[in-house]
């Protein structure tokens, strides 16, 4: 560096009028109060115009539009026409019945199928719905099967015992 020039001197060539407003803040251009930076063309910021900065904004609650009635959408049930249009029977009280009174491991899974034949018939799945609802029948009818034997067969040995203790 050159002593011989000082620093508060300005370089040759500096217009000091030119830079005079560099030490301070550019101007403040309120955008809250309509600041359209393109003439005929609307607000392009996306926020509320008029509202001071930090305030609660004042406008309508969100929600549906004015006028519009509210859309509810349910899902599609196909409904057949004919004999295929009835649901199967899915046996579930007679389920409940064999797994209570007859045979506890065969009536659960009756129950297990009959539940699955309902949710078939309702989501329309026919030869779903037909093959639990054949498979709930056909081991209800064995736990009832096996719960009558079993009666029977207690019976049997009650029978003989008390004729034999007398």
């Amino acid at each position: 560096m050159d002593p011989s020039k000082s620093p508060s001197a300005p370089p040759s060539g500096w217009n000091a009028g030119e830079k005079a407003g560099m030490d301070q803040p550019p101007p403040y251009q309120d955008y809250s109060a309509g600041y359209n930076p393109a003439p005929g063309y609307p607000n392009q910021t996306g926020y509320p115009q008029g509202q001071p900065y930090g305030a609660p904004y004042q406008g309508q609650a969100q929600g549906p539009y004015p006028g519009q009635p509210a859309v509810t959408v349910q899902p599609t049930i196909y409904v057949a026409a004919g004999p295929l249009a009835q649901p199967l029977p899915d046996y579930l009280g007679y389920s409940i019945f064999t797994m209570l009174c007859c045979c506890l491991p065969l009536g659960v899974a009756a129950l297990v199928f009959s539940v699955n034949t309902r949710e078939a018939n309702v989501s329309g799945n026919r030869p779903q719905a037909e093959r639990s609802s054949r498979m709930a029948r056909i081991l209800n009818n064995t736990a009832l099967g096996i719960g009558i034997v079993f009666i029977v067969l207690y019976l049997v040995l009650y029978i003989t015992v008390f004729a034999v203790s007398r």
